[in-house]
């Protein structure tokens, strides 16, 4: 006989494994420091590399005036300048994503206890 809380039960925990929950059960894997310290290295780089992206093209927009000005410039100066901007740049995407990848996790593992909250729930309706 087919109980109906059980296949209703199976098919909200089929419709999560299905969509969300690959997402989450790869998070819930790692622990909360390696995963927020992975994604948040991973963010840093990408920083890194956009920041570079954006300050070549800010130097190659005005080359000429640029290689006019180098010679009378001070280049320690705006080596400390462009130190400071990248350092200020990586530093806030490095506090924005931990923030997010803090409260990406915790939503995860969440998710992933009612999961098996539910799993244990069918468990108990299978063996009565």
């Amino acid at each position: 006989m087919l109980n109906e809380k059980r296949i209703i039960l199976m098919t909200k925990m089929a419709s999560y494994e299905a969509n969300e929950g690959k997402k989450n059960v790869a998070i819930g894997s790692y622990f909360r420091s390696d995963y927020i310290g992975w994604q948040v290295l991973k963010s840093i780089i990408s920083a890194t590399i956009a920041f570079v992206v954006v300050f070549g093209m800010y130097i190659f927009y005005d080359f000429e005036i640029f290689m006019m000005d180098i010679y009378k410039m001070d280049l320690i100066e705006f080596a400390k300048r462009t130190l400071s901007l990248y350092l200020g740049t990586i530093g806030a995407y490095a506090v924005i994503s931990y923030m997010v990848y803090t409260i990406r996790y915790s939503r995860a593992v969440k998710s992933l206890r009612v999961y098996y909250l539910n799993l244990r729930r069918l468990a108990e309706m299978y063996k009565q």
